[in-house]
């Protein structure tokens, strides 16, 4: 009993005072340092994505769907990259295990990878204009840091209207204001996984201007160490900005020089328990296949030259952007208002693939054929290329006798964008009625160049793989002939070198016309035209007389052109009926698009892209309260034309085979998002997304003319339920936090024959935030506590129609990155 009542006495103490939410006056509770913010229509509730117009608007007050992700809630979550902050938006499936950089979303069952279903955002205007430009995903050129103060994420609904690529939301990440007072942050993070990172922002009222400056300087190893710094670099902005009578104005300037490793599959296997877990030899939480063999590697192309492939340079970007804004009212009722953006980017994406896993002793008898080319040889063996006296043992070399035919790709992809967007608003009454009317017009511009080159290594399977030789011995052991260089059987089994420009206009007209108090209905149309030109490289293969380079692929010096234009309309009509300010109904139905890209043009030019359409709809009920928020959604999603890439690597060949293929959708589906926070010192924040995703009308034939047909077949990747559950404990008034959060995906598949199941998994992260003073806090973080396996994606490179994993007992997969611990401290000035 006495341990029960210490405890008891304990608890009193830290909660002394507290009595339940709905029993307390909402405007006079004091809200702590860093206390989670709070809904139902406070000024911190204003929502501006998705919309045009002359008033505010809280998320209460919405006609679609929109998740608000506050300063301190990110914080407390602690993203690791933009697409970890997303993962408490209901609807969307995210997939962060690559890590930094290179996510993917699926948003409302629409099986595009990447960012290819919906728009980043910063400040309102896209991070790029397409953020799914072929290779290059718009969460690579974007980092997270103290200079953004929220996130607003549109689902469906009108993000289609306003932005261009959003046809299933928009996500927008919107930046700090400097106040009527100087103040600022420090914040410095130290990782488990050598990580020294260093966060700062400061701004202030300077006469009449207010000046801000910020950003981030950071390195990491890495949870799955490749044995060299895979994270280094950062971003640093300044912002000027300056506010008339009627009028604002802002210039913000960004320059990023970062540095992200990117991680791969790596060998999994199914035991007799019937657990899915890494093979012998191969650690599943931290291990990775890139390592210090496969850093840097000299690829001979089809001329001769060299290619420098560089491994430790991982996914570099160097981007210098400039933004700037401005809004006037010239009269009461009226706003215009502009925002620009230029982009000058530089990305270098490397990363080493595992195109395929097998045991040592099948591939070394798929090629035996090579023994005629050895004369006296009597057998082919594996050879360590760094230690070519140690034989691999083909029975249980590593505890797994297997081997990755793998791929080192170098792309290479500088691209500069203009982007503006203008508004014009006017409101006014018609009787006792309003209307908000935007008329808007976007311009885009980017002129992209492209260029990638790739070669198939050999590798062995342990964290950070060695290359190996496949080399033909006589009876006594004696190498005869060695078919590859230093680890590589083939060179240049990819290689592309393209160059495009592409100008999109878009013209929309949106209102929300406020019919009585309760009654509003808000609705538009956009027109875009796209006209894409330029040229794209023909190929062909040569052979330099080795065997490692005997079937380079490259250019050809015949260049393939194109230049076409496209364009469609984009419409919604929304109805919200608030029952009163806390609480409402809302119901939409949008017809959107997307146009394809210079993305869709930089490995086939002469097959003319389609334009994707969908149609979607939603119904929502929402309620804001001291208590309790809760907002649930019923959607329908309808995807015509949804194109995917089937790529499927040939060992025989040394080269990749990339099919585009396009089929139709169709996702039925109910979201749920809530808090409930009974007491001051507890709440419990949650998510739940159930959906039923399935392809319509998809038939496939195979390259011997065999025909399947996969109507009904789940979409791939995308589970049936996901949620999420949030407890938290709000202690010494509010200066103590510690929360937990609890994350299930159901099972999905990996291809359309839905013939490799991923199973579920669940996973817990632990948060926490102590206030030492007023200004200076500590902040602590355990990322998947319990070392959840969990696996987010197969192998896309044997398949995405037809994997060929398909009945395999062992086989890529890409698990969640394993259990780590950070802790920061921050100070607020």
């Amino acid at each position: 009993m006495k341990p029960l009542l210490m405890t008891s006495s304990l608890l009193a103490i830290l909660c002394a005072g507290t009595t339940p939410a709905w029993a307390q006056d909402a405007q006079s509770q004091p809200k702590a340092a860093n206390a989670p913010e709070t809904q139902g229509g406070a000024p911190e509730d204003i929502i501006v994505t998705g919309r045009a117009g002359t008033g505010d608007r809280t998320k209460a007050e919405m006609s679609y769907s929109v998740t608000r992700i506050g300063e301190e809630t990110l914080r407390l979550q602690a993203p690791t990259s933009v697409t970890e902050a997303l993962k408490s938006v209901p609807g969307f499936w995210v997939e962060a295990s690559g890590g930094e950089a290179s996510g993917n979303v699926r948003a409302r069952g629409v099986p595009v990878d990447g960012f290819g279903s919906i728009q980043l955002l910063e400040d309102g205007i896209p991070v790029q204009h397409d953020p799914a430009l072929g290779y290059l995903n718009g969460d690579q050129v974007f980092r997270l840091d103290e200079t953004i103060e929220r996130i607003e994420v549109v689902r469906g609904g009108p993000a289609s209207l306003f932005y261009s690529n959003a046809p299933a939301g928009a996500v927008n990440f919107i930046p700090r204001r400097v106040g009527d007072q100087a103040e600022g942050l420090v914040k410095a993070t130290l990782g488990a996984d050598s990580q020294y990172r260093m966060d700062f922002w400061v701004g202030a009222p300077v006469g009449e201007w207010k000046l801000a400056v910020g950003g981030f300087y950071r390195s990491e190893g890495g949870v799955r160490d490749p044995g060299f710094t895979a994270n280094r670099g950062g971003q640093i902005r300044a912002t000027v900005s300056r506010e008339w009578e009627r009028a604002k104005f802002s210039l913000d300037v960004k320059r990023m020089d970062d540095i992200v490793g990117f991680y791969t599959g790596i060998p999994m296997r199914t035991y007799p328990d019937g657990k899915i877990r890494a093979v012998p030899g191969f650690d599943g939480h931290y291990g990775t296949v890139a390592g210090p063999e496969t850093e840097r590697v000299r690829m001979i192309e089809g001329d001769g030259s060299i290619y420098n492939f560089d491994n430790s340079v991982g996914t570099q970007v160097k981007r210098t952007q400039i933004t700037g804004k401005f809004e006037f009212e010239p009269w009461d009722g009226w706003k215009i208002a502009n925002t620009t953006r230029y982009n000058d980017t530089t990305t270098q994406r490397n990363g080493v693939f595992p195109n395929t896993l097998q045991s040592a002793a099948s591939l070394l008898q798929s090629q035996s054929a090579l023994l005629g080319q050895a004369p006296g040889a009597t057998a082919l063996q594996f050879r360590y290329a760094t230690s070519p006296g140690q034989v691999f043992d083909t029975a249980n070399q590593n505890g797994n006798g297997l081997v990755i035919v793998g791929g080192l790709r170098g792309l290479t992809m500088p691209v500069k964008e203009v982007m503006s967007d203008t508004r014009f608003s006017y409101r006014f009454e018609m009787g006792s009625m309003t209307h908000d009317i935007t008329f808007g017009y976007y311009f885009a511009h980017i002129d992209e160049d492209f260029s990638r080159y790739s070669s198939t290594a050999l590798l062995d399977v342990q964290d950070n793989a060695r290359l190996l030789d496949l080399v033909a011995v006589d009876a006594a052991g004696n190498v005869v002939r060695t078919f590859t260089d230093h680890g590589i059987y083939k060179y240049g089994y990819e290689w592309e070198d393209a160059h495009g420009e592409q100008t999109t206009n878009a013209l929309y007209l949106s209102d929300e016309w406020q019919i009585t108090p309760r009654l509003r209905v808000d609705g538009g149309v956009r027109w875009e035209t796209m006209r894409a030109r330029g040229t794209v490289a023909l190929k062909k293969t040569v052979n330099l007389g080795t065997p490692a380079t005997s079937s380079i692929i490259t250019g050809s010096g015949v260049y393939a052109n194109y230049d076409n234009d496209f364009s469609h309309a984009t419409w919604t009509l929304g109805l919200d009926y608030q029952f009163s300010g806390h609480a409402g109904l809302f119901a939409r139905y949008t017809s959107a698009n997307r146009l394809p890209s210079l993305g869709n043009y930089v490995t086939s030019p002469t097959a003319k892209p389609i334009v994707q359409t969908m149609d979607l709809g939603e119904v929502g009920l929402k309620y804001a309260s001291p208590l309790l928020d809760l907002y649930a959604t019923g959607f329908w999603t309808k995807y015509n034309n949804v194109s995917f890439t089937n790529y499927r690597f040939d060992l025989n060949t040394g080269a990749s085979v990339s099919e585009a293929l396009y089929a139709n959708t169709q996702t039925f589906g109910v979201e749920l998002e809530g808090t409930l926070r009974p007491v001051r010192w507890f709440d419990l924040s949650g998510t739940a997304t159930l959906e039923e995703p399935k392809y319509k009308g998809l038939t496939y034939v195979d390259a011997t003319g065999k025909s399947f047909d996969y109507d009904g077949n789940r979409l791939i990747r995308v589970p049936t339920v996901s949620l999420r559950l949030v407890p938290g404990l709000n202690l010494l008034d509010g200066r103590f936090r510690l929360q937990a959060s609890w994350e299930y995906e159901g099972a999905r598949y990996v291809d359309t024959a839905n013939s490799v199941r991923l199973p579920a998994y669940a996973t817990i992260n632990l948060s926490t935030r102590f206030d030492i003073s007023k200004g200076l806090s500590v902040y602590g973080y355990i990322d998947n506590v319990n070392n959840s396996l969990g696996l987010t994606e197969g192998n896309p490179r044997a398949g995405e129609v037809q994997n060929g994993d398909a009945g395999a007992n062992t086989f890529i997969a890409r698990p969640l990155i394993g259990r780590n611990f950070r802790a920061a401290l921050m100070y607020r000035f």
